[in-house]
């Protein structure tokens, strides 16, 4: 890590009075590096940098305008956070962006260090007080899912129009799980025993989708992990380059997931059924593919990635039974 660029960078964001003191690389982030710069006077700022020797994934499978196209980048970055600061969903504060390279070699970005640790922490130890931060949660999730949208995709698109309106939802994620089941039953001996009868449970659930016109802005990969906390007690949203209008109930089938007996705080009414159980199978497609396209690369947390590749191999087996 060149600590003479990331101390210009510093300079850059808050003048030649502040300096670097030292940096810590922090756990997470398959597709940036993430890094704790400590200043000169004691304080902290957390550094994103979107380069590609910090990007674990092989070359993404989908580009452009798809709604599921790799989620990386300062555009991306800054015009979620633009949105969700207009709506008053917290997220770390904004420093500095820097898109030009000039202050760095790669695209980079100086943010908040909320000081709370993440949601997912606080749940594993049973922090006091956690019951409050997810009570927070709920209403701040249903602020954006009011935000509609007749279009899909992610916000940095539709802002500038390119985003695509050929494919409804349901087909997005029916064409994605076909193609994560051929990739799983390739690699997983279980999952291609079965491949048929998944691909024939896959397609059912799919057409049972009734057709929806409008579509809510959602954080697209909603854990506990993804939500830090602060000072206050209040949630704090992370990793938001995917924000983007879809289906809330992808919101949910992921919330659903990730939080397990906490989900109970932030289920809504009115989702649909239908696209539930759909998009349930599909993520579990998606957490066994996904996970052993990055374990191709040199992902160093490997342990971690093969449990999560064993629960969902699990989980979408039963419904093939």
């Amino acid at each position: 890590m060149p600590r003479e660029e990331l101390a210009g960078v510093v300079r850059a964001a808050f003048g030649p009075s502040r300096r670097l003191a030292g940096v810590q690389r922090l756990r997470g982030g398959s597709k940036k590096g993430v890094y704790r710069l400590t200043l000169g006077d004691g304080s902290t700022v957390v550094s994103y940098i979107w380069a590609a020797a910090e990007n674990y994934w092989p070359a993404p499978l989908t580009r452009g305008v798809d709604p599921f196209a790799d989620a990386s980048g300062a555009d991306l970055f800054e015009a979620s956070h633009a949105r969700l600061a207009a709506l008053g969903v917290r997220t770390p504060r904004v420093y500095l962006v820097d898109r030009s390279r000039a202050t760095y070699p790669a695209e980079i970005a100086l943010v908040e260090d909320v000081p709370g640790g993440t949601l997912e922490s606080r749940l594993e130890r049973g922090q006091p007080g956690t019951r409050h931060v997810l009570a927070r949660l709920g209403p701040t999730l249903a602020v954006m899912h009011r935000q509609r949208d007749r279009r899909i995709g992610k916000i940095a698109l539709v802002d500038r129009g390119a985003a695509p309106q050929d494919r409804p939802c349901e087909q997005v994620v029916l064409d994605r799980a076909l193609d994560h089941l051929s990739q799983a039953a390739s690699r997983v001996d279980r999952v291609a025993a079965v491949r048929g009868r998944l691909e024939e449970v896959t397609r059912e659930l799919a057409a049972a989708v009734r057709p929806r016109a409008e579509h809510g802005l959602i954080h697209g990969e909603l854990g506990p992990d993804h939500v830090l906390v602060d000072s206050r007690g209040h949630p704090v949203l992370i990793d938001i380059e995917g924000v983007m209008f879809f289906d809330l109930e992808w919101e949910h089938a992921f919330a659903e997931l990730r939080f397990g007996e906490h989900y109970r705080w932030l289920r809504p009414s009115g989702l649909d059924d239908r696209r539930l159980r759909f998009y349930r199978l599909a993520l579990h497609l998606s957490l066994i593919a996904g996970p052993l396209r990055l374990l191709d690369g040199d992902f160093p947390d490997r342990e971690p990635m093969m449990r999560i590749v064993a629960f969902n191999v699990e989980k979408a087996l039963a419904f093939a039974r």
